[in-house]
């Protein structure tokens, strides 16, 4: 194992861990993220938190081999069960889906009290996890979008603050679904992201057309509709060969 490099999307997600955080990194695999963070000077005192025993021991393994066993704690259990309550400054959490993401911080709420930044990079449904933010006075400060591996990563970053704050120039539903601060920049990555999206959600709705009417059909038919007119309207002005 060699922890010296990261993937880009960890090393994305790295770059927004505080100097000297106490970190818990959850559903960390192989320990590499808080591996590479203790490395190069960043985290005093890392958490590996592993819910599955192949990769809760693949962790433990890596942790040793590398000498970091003094800086770096490898413990089994779900999502934030692996916290005592003030134990860390930041958690990251990097690739689930985004409503386990909001699932897990939900669960384990009462451990966010000490906790002054949440890094999250969820594989799909972002939504979901600012969504989660708004509603647990957790504002979002700052966000990327990167492409690796022909696959596309948001990551979100978030402190306890005024939840709305970054929704104040952008219209809060557009905001939650495709990122307040992405809305701004429009990258090539997420120009891609949402013209795949929209041909995905068209193709679902000539299916729906084609089903047999009901009203669960019609009312996921008026759900993609306005999804559809939403991204619509956030690539329109974009001279793009996504849009």
């Amino acid at each position: 194992m060699n922890t010296d490099k990261l993937s880009v999307r960890l090393e994305t997600v790295a770059k927004y861990v505080p100097i000297e955080s106490r970190l818990a990194d959850i559903g960390s695999d192989h320990a590499y993220l808080p591996s590479y963070l203790v490395k190069n000077g960043q985290i005093s005192f890392g958490i590996a938190g592993e819910v599955a025993k192949g990769p809760y021991q693949s962790a433990e393994k890596n942790v040793m081999a590398e000498g970091l066993s003094e800086k770096i704690v490898v413990r089994l259990g779900d999502g934030l069960e692996v916290i005592r309550p003030g134990e860390v400054d930041c958690i990251t959490i990097a690739g689930m889906g985004g409503s386990l993401i909001a699932s897990i911080l939900e669960t384990g709420k009462e451990k966010l009290d000490s906790v002054n930044r949440l890094v999250l990079q969820p594989n799909i449904n972002a939504f979901a996890i600012r969504s989660w933010l708004v509603e647990n006075n957790w504002e979002l400060i700052a966000e990327e979008i990167i492409e690796e591996d022909g696959k596309i990563y948001e990551i979100l970053v978030a402190e306890k603050g005024e939840p709305l704050k970054p929704y104040h120039d952008v219209q809060e539903e557009t905001g939650l679904l495709v990122g307040p601060f992405l809305l701004q920049r429009k990258e090539i990555a997420f120009q891609k992201k949402w013209s795949l999206e929209k041909k995905n959600w068209n193709r679902i709705y000539k299916q729906l057309e084609e089903a047999a009417p009901s009203s669960e059909t019609e009312e996921k038919k008026k759900e993609l509709v306005k999804k559809i007119s939403l991204i619509e309207g956030v690539l329109s002005n974009e001279d793009s060969e996504w849009s």
